[in-house]
């Protein structure tokens, strides 16, 4: 499993939050956003999904990923 911290510019309420959470849980991964830092916290199986497709799933919602 793969731990990865993500800068995310446009989250502004808890809907934005379920948006970028759900994104990356659909690729079956876990995530954990934080409106406060506007950061999201994921766990994926390098195996079943990349880091790439976790943020342009987040960008899909859009959202800019850093």
């Amino acid at each position: 499993m793969q731990n990865v911290t993500l800068k995310v510019d446009g989250m502004s309420c808890a809907h934005c939050v379920s948006s970028v959470e759900g994104a990356v849980q659909q690729l079956g991964a876990k995530a954990k956003a934080d409106l406060a830092s506007k950061s999201v916290t994921i766990q994926y199986d390098q195996s079943k999904t990349t880091l790439a497709a976790i943020k342009e799933a987040i960008e899909d919602q859009g959202y800019d990923v850093r």
